[in-house]
Protein backbone atom coordinates (compact mmCIF):
# COMPACT_ATOMS: atom_id res chain seq x y z
CA UNK A 1 0.00 0.00 0.00
CA UNK A 2 1.38 3.39 -0.68
CA UNK A 3 1.66 6.16 1.29
CA UNK A 4 -0.92 8.74 0.47
CA UNK A 5 0.07 12.46 -0.07
CA UNK A 6 -2.81 14.30 1.22
CA UNK A 7 -2.78 17.98 0.51
CA UNK A 8 -4.32 18.66 3.68
CA UNK A 9 -1.75 17.99 5.65
CA UNK A 10 0.65 20.24 3.22
CA UNK A 11 -1.65 23.37 3.48
CA UNK A 12 -2.22 23.39 7.47
CA UNK A 13 1.60 23.54 8.13
CA UNK A 14 1.57 25.98 5.20
CA UNK A 15 -0.98 27.53 7.29
CA UNK A 16 0.75 28.07 10.64
CA UNK A 17 3.98 29.05 9.23
CA UNK A 18 2.50 31.82 7.18
CA UNK A 19 -0.19 33.20 10.05
CA UNK A 20 3.17 33.67 11.95
CA UNK A 21 4.63 35.77 9.06
CA UNK A 22 1.22 37.88 8.51
CA UNK A 23 1.72 38.77 12.05
CA UNK A 24 5.11 39.63 11.80
CA UNK A 25 4.36 42.01 8.87
CA UNK A 26 1.65 43.47 10.45
CA UNK A 27 3.90 44.28 13.95
CA UNK A 28 5.39 46.46 11.53
CA UNK A 29 2.41 48.19 9.88
CA UNK A 30 2.27 46.00 6.67
CA UNK A 31 -0.96 44.20 5.85
CA UNK A 32 -0.28 41.84 2.56
CA UNK A 33 -2.74 42.45 0.18
CA UNK A 34 -3.77 40.43 -2.89
CA UNK A 35 -5.88 41.89 -5.27
CA UNK A 36 -7.73 39.63 -7.78
CA UNK A 37 -8.55 40.92 -11.30
CA UNK A 38 -11.21 39.52 -13.15
CA UNK A 39 -13.08 40.87 -16.10
CA UNK A 40 -17.18 39.06 -16.30
CA UNK A 41 -17.95 36.61 -14.34
CA UNK A 42 -17.00 33.16 -15.44
CA UNK A 43 -17.70 29.70 -13.20
CA UNK A 44 -14.58 28.81 -12.74
CA UNK A 45 -13.02 32.24 -11.96
CA UNK A 46 -15.50 32.94 -9.30
CA UNK A 47 -15.03 29.47 -7.53
CA UNK A 48 -11.10 30.42 -7.48
CA UNK A 49 -12.00 33.52 -6.19
CA UNK A 50 -14.06 32.50 -3.46
CA UNK A 51 -11.40 29.76 -2.57
CA UNK A 52 -8.91 32.39 -2.68
CA UNK A 53 -10.16 34.70 -0.80
CA UNK A 54 -10.82 32.03 1.83
CA UNK A 55 -7.14 31.16 2.12
CA UNK A 56 -6.04 34.53 2.49
CA UNK A 57 -8.71 34.89 5.17
CA UNK A 58 -7.55 32.42 6.94
CA UNK A 59 -4.04 33.65 7.57
CA UNK A 60 -5.12 37.34 8.04
CA UNK A 61 -4.02 38.40 4.14
CA UNK A 62 -6.34 41.06 3.25
CA UNK A 63 -8.18 40.67 -0.26
CA UNK A 64 -9.48 43.82 -2.94
CA UNK A 65 -11.26 42.27 -6.09
CA UNK A 66 -11.18 44.56 -9.48
CA UNK A 67 -14.63 43.23 -10.96
CA UNK A 68 -14.55 44.37 -14.58
CA UNK A 69 -17.15 43.85 -16.58
CA UNK A 70 -16.95 41.50 -19.85
CA UNK A 71 -17.37 43.82 -22.58
CA UNK A 72 -14.49 46.04 -20.92
CA UNK A 73 -11.89 48.17 -23.73
CA UNK A 74 -8.61 47.44 -23.66
CA UNK A 75 -8.12 51.21 -22.69
CA UNK A 76 -10.05 50.41 -19.03
CA UNK A 77 -8.68 47.56 -18.31
CA UNK A 78 -5.18 49.01 -18.51
CA UNK A 79 -5.99 51.44 -16.73
CA UNK A 80 -7.10 49.13 -14.08
CA UNK A 81 -4.36 46.92 -14.39
CA UNK A 82 -1.54 50.02 -13.98
CA UNK A 83 -3.07 51.34 -11.08
CA UNK A 84 -2.68 47.60 -9.19
CA UNK A 85 0.58 47.95 -10.70
CA UNK A 86 1.38 51.40 -9.17
CA UNK A 87 -0.56 50.79 -5.98
CA UNK A 88 1.94 50.16 -3.35
CA UNK A 89 -0.51 48.60 -0.68
CA UNK A 90 -1.18 45.72 -3.23
CA UNK A 91 1.62 43.22 -2.80
CA UNK A 92 -0.20 40.34 -5.29
CA UNK A 93 -1.97 40.40 -8.36
CA UNK A 94 -3.89 37.63 -9.86
CA UNK A 95 -5.11 38.59 -13.00
CA UNK A 96 -7.82 35.82 -14.26
CA UNK A 97 -7.15 34.36 -17.68
CA UNK A 98 -7.43 33.76 -20.36
CA UNK A 99 -9.32 37.56 -20.77
CA UNK A 100 -12.33 37.70 -22.79
CA UNK A 101 -11.36 38.17 -26.95
CA UNK A 102 -11.50 41.94 -27.08
CA UNK A 103 -8.84 42.15 -24.62
CA UNK A 104 -4.92 41.43 -25.68
CA UNK A 105 -4.25 38.98 -23.18
CA UNK A 106 -0.09 38.94 -24.43
CA UNK A 107 -0.59 42.72 -23.78
CA UNK A 108 -1.67 42.18 -20.29
CA UNK A 109 0.87 39.42 -19.26
CA UNK A 110 3.65 42.08 -20.16
CA UNK A 111 2.10 45.03 -18.19
CA UNK A 112 1.88 43.05 -15.19
CA UNK A 113 4.90 43.97 -12.74
CA UNK A 114 6.98 41.06 -12.15
CA UNK A 115 7.52 41.90 -8.60
CA UNK A 116 3.20 41.39 -8.04
CA UNK A 117 2.97 38.49 -10.57
CA UNK A 118 2.27 35.95 -8.05
CA UNK A 119 1.16 33.10 -10.09
CA UNK A 120 4.04 33.14 -12.12
CA UNK A 121 2.71 34.15 -15.70
CA UNK A 122 5.11 36.86 -16.88
CA UNK A 123 8.40 36.74 -18.78
CA UNK A 124 10.22 37.78 -15.91
CA UNK A 125 9.21 35.33 -13.45
CA UNK A 126 9.87 32.63 -15.90
CA UNK A 127 12.82 34.25 -16.27
CA UNK A 128 13.72 34.10 -13.13
CA UNK A 129 12.72 30.70 -12.60
CA UNK A 130 15.02 29.25 -15.47
CA UNK A 131 17.60 31.41 -14.05
CA UNK A 132 17.46 30.54 -10.20
CA UNK A 133 16.71 34.47 -9.41
CA UNK A 134 13.93 35.70 -7.19
CA UNK A 135 12.25 37.66 -9.75
CA UNK A 136 8.50 37.79 -9.68
CA UNK A 137 7.09 34.00 -8.54
CA UNK A 138 7.27 30.39 -10.10
CA UNK A 139 4.06 29.21 -11.29
CA UNK A 140 1.82 28.43 -8.33
CA UNK A 141 1.12 24.82 -9.38
CA UNK A 142 4.71 24.07 -10.27
CA UNK A 143 5.54 25.75 -6.94
CA UNK A 144 2.88 23.25 -5.32
CA UNK A 145 4.43 20.46 -6.64
CA UNK A 146 8.17 21.10 -5.09
CA UNK A 147 6.13 22.22 -1.88
CA UNK A 148 4.70 18.62 -1.31
CA UNK A 149 7.25 16.61 -2.26
CA UNK A 150 9.20 18.70 0.42
CA UNK A 151 7.02 18.33 2.85
CA UNK A 152 6.77 14.74 2.85
CA UNK A 153 10.28 14.42 2.69
CA UNK A 154 11.02 12.59 -0.38
CA UNK A 155 14.49 12.88 -1.40
CA UNK A 156 15.57 14.99 -4.49
CA UNK A 157 19.21 15.37 -5.05
CA UNK A 158 20.64 12.92 -7.46
CA UNK A 159 17.05 11.38 -8.23
CA UNK A 160 16.02 10.42 -11.08
CA UNK A 161 12.55 12.84 -12.23
CA UNK A 162 10.20 11.90 -15.15
CA UNK A 163 7.96 15.08 -15.33
CA UNK A 164 4.63 13.99 -18.12
CA UNK A 165 4.04 18.19 -19.77
CA UNK A 166 6.20 20.61 -21.16
CA UNK A 167 3.42 24.07 -20.69
CA UNK A 168 4.93 26.81 -18.81
CA UNK A 169 2.38 26.72 -16.43
CA UNK A 170 3.93 23.14 -14.88
CA UNK A 171 6.49 21.41 -16.72
CA UNK A 172 9.29 23.35 -17.81
CA UNK A 173 9.30 25.27 -14.47
CA UNK A 174 8.98 22.25 -12.37
CA UNK A 175 12.11 20.93 -14.55
CA UNK A 176 13.82 23.73 -13.65
CA UNK A 177 13.07 23.89 -9.90
CA UNK A 178 13.62 19.65 -9.83
CA UNK A 179 16.87 20.75 -11.39
CA UNK A 180 17.88 23.62 -8.59
CA UNK A 181 17.13 20.52 -6.09
CA UNK A 182 19.91 18.76 -7.74
CA UNK A 183 17.59 16.10 -9.36
CA UNK A 184 18.44 14.39 -12.47
CA UNK A 185 15.32 15.43 -14.87
CA UNK A 186 13.42 13.90 -17.41
CA UNK A 187 10.61 16.35 -19.73
CA UNK A 188 8.20 13.76 -21.47
CA UNK A 189 5.53 14.40 -23.72
CA UNK A 190 3.20 12.94 -26.02
CA UNK A 191 6.00 12.59 -29.03
CA UNK A 192 8.33 10.96 -26.74
CA UNK A 193 9.41 7.18 -27.68
CA UNK A 194 9.31 4.31 -24.86
CA UNK A 195 7.98 6.85 -22.08
CA UNK A 196 6.67 3.87 -19.84
CA UNK A 197 10.23 2.21 -19.97
CA UNK A 198 11.02 5.96 -19.00
CA UNK A 199 8.92 6.59 -16.20
CA UNK A 200 9.84 3.00 -14.56
CA UNK A 201 13.24 3.96 -14.32
CA UNK A 202 12.16 7.26 -12.68
CA UNK A 203 12.24 7.49 -8.58
CA UNK A 204 9.92 10.05 -9.21
CA UNK A 205 6.86 10.98 -11.77
CA UNK A 206 5.57 14.29 -11.93
CA UNK A 207 2.23 14.00 -14.15
CA UNK A 208 0.92 17.22 -15.81
CA UNK A 209 -0.28 15.46 -19.02
CA UNK A 210 -4.08 16.28 -18.92
CA UNK A 211 -5.07 13.13 -20.10
CA UNK A 212 -7.26 10.66 -18.01
CA UNK A 213 -5.77 7.50 -16.67
CA UNK A 214 -2.48 8.29 -18.90
CA UNK A 215 -0.41 6.65 -16.57
CA UNK A 216 -0.97 3.12 -15.77
CA UNK A 217 0.76 0.09 -14.18
CA UNK A 218 3.17 -0.40 -16.85
CA UNK A 219 4.39 2.73 -15.84
CA UNK A 220 5.52 2.59 -12.50
CA UNK A 221 7.50 0.53 -9.88
CA UNK A 222 7.87 -0.19 -6.24
CA UNK A 223 9.98 2.97 -5.15
CA UNK A 224 8.53 5.58 -6.69
CA UNK A 225 7.04 8.79 -6.04
CA UNK A 226 3.89 9.82 -7.80
CA UNK A 227 2.89 13.65 -7.90
CA UNK A 228 -0.58 13.43 -10.21
CA UNK A 229 -1.42 17.47 -11.27
CA UNK A 230 -3.86 15.79 -13.58
CA UNK A 231 -7.31 16.99 -13.09
CA UNK A 232 -10.12 15.56 -15.44
CA UNK A 233 -13.64 14.21 -15.50
CA UNK A 234 -14.36 10.73 -15.54
CA UNK A 235 -17.66 10.19 -17.50
CA UNK A 236 -18.23 6.85 -16.39
CA UNK A 237 -18.04 7.76 -12.92
CA UNK A 238 -19.23 11.29 -13.12
CA UNK A 239 -16.35 12.55 -11.21
CA UNK A 240 -12.85 13.96 -11.07
CA UNK A 241 -10.07 12.13 -11.47
CA UNK A 242 -6.07 12.51 -12.06
CA UNK A 243 -3.71 11.67 -15.26
CA UNK A 244 -2.73 8.43 -13.11
CA UNK A 245 -4.96 5.65 -12.79
CA UNK A 246 -4.85 5.30 -9.29
CA UNK A 247 -6.75 1.46 -8.76
CA UNK A 248 -3.55 0.40 -10.76
CA UNK A 249 -1.10 2.09 -9.37
CA UNK A 250 -1.45 3.18 -5.87
CA UNK A 251 -0.98 -0.72 -4.90
CA UNK A 252 2.85 -0.69 -6.29
CA UNK A 253 4.14 2.55 -5.89
CA UNK A 254 6.02 3.88 -2.47
CA UNK A 255 3.93 7.07 -2.41
CA UNK A 256 1.30 9.23 -4.32
CA UNK A 257 -1.15 11.95 -4.60
CA UNK A 258 -4.68 11.53 -4.76
CA UNK A 259 -7.22 13.70 -7.18
CA UNK A 260 -8.85 15.48 -5.72
CA UNK A 261 -6.83 15.77 -2.30
CA UNK A 262 -3.52 16.30 -3.63
CA UNK A 263 -2.12 18.94 -5.41
CA UNK A 264 -5.05 21.76 -5.48
CA UNK A 265 -5.43 22.86 -1.70
CA UNK A 266 -1.22 23.55 -2.16
CA UNK A 267 -1.43 25.55 -5.37
CA UNK A 268 -4.24 28.05 -3.64
CA UNK A 269 -2.08 27.98 -0.27
CA UNK A 270 1.18 28.96 -2.78
CA UNK A 271 -0.87 31.87 -4.00
CA UNK A 272 -1.45 32.84 -0.22
CA UNK A 273 2.26 32.57 0.41
CA UNK A 274 3.19 34.32 -2.62
CA UNK A 275 1.40 37.56 -1.96
CA UNK A 276 3.39 37.26 1.77
CA UNK A 277 6.55 36.86 0.37
CA UNK A 278 5.67 40.11 -2.20
CA UNK A 279 4.88 41.85 1.01
CA UNK A 280 8.56 41.21 2.71
CA UNK A 281 10.09 41.61 -0.19
CA UNK A 282 8.34 45.22 -0.54
CA UNK A 283 9.75 46.02 2.71
CA UNK A 284 13.31 44.65 2.28
CA UNK A 285 12.61 41.83 5.04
Amino acid sequence: MAEILKGALVTASLNESMKKDVEALKAQGIVPTLCIIRVGEEADDLTYERNAKKRCEKVGVAVKVVALPRDIDQASFDKELMAANEDDSIHGILMFRPLPDQLDGERARHMLTPAKDIDGCTDGSLAGVFAGHEVGFPPCTAAAVLEMLKSFEVPLEGRKAVIIGRSLVVGKPAAMMLLKENATVTVCHTKTENIEQICREADIIVSAAGAKHFIGKDFVNAGQTIIDVGINYDDETDSICGDVNFAEVEPTVRAITPVPGGIGSVTTGILVKNVITAAKRSAKL
